[in-house]
């Protein structure tokens, strides 16, 4: 799987240093997206039990490590990515990432607030 955007989660290991749990839980979740081959939506919350499909167009959150981190990524399926270059397993752009209360900041717990934060940063239509 390529990884896109790997620079939210290394912000948000570095502002909670000395986080263990985190960093280890963040550590996780990059293995896990390496190593996928999900070819669809349902593969993702099949094998992420903590994956929320959050938009129709693939958006999802991650609610990791006990104090609720979440990590918003956008996901394209193998089929996808495989169109333009045989050897991608699929692609991972992470997009987010921050603590409960900085979600509930910024997207007000809200579907309509994500689509509108997807829409503000051209990542949707």
């Amino acid at each position: 799987m390529q990884l896109l955007g790997l620079k939210h989660l290394t912000k948000l290991k570095k502002k909670n240093t000395g986080n263990a749990k985190l960093a280890s839980a963040i550590d996780a979740l990059v293995g896990d997206f390496r190593k996928a081959t999900w070819k669809n939506k349902d593969e993702v919350q099949k094998d992420r039990k903590d994956a929320d499909c959050v938009h129709s167009e693939g958006y999802f959150f991650f609610n990791i490590h006990i104090h609720r981190t979440l990590v918003l990524i956008e996901y394209t399926p193998v089929e996808e990515t495989r169109e333009a270059d045989e050897s991608l397993q699929g692609i991972v752009n992470i997009h987010w990432a921050g603590s409960h209360d900085e979600y509930e900041r910024t997207f007000k717990n809200s579907r309509t607030v994500i689509d509108k934060w997807l829409r503000n940063k051209g990542l949707i239509d």
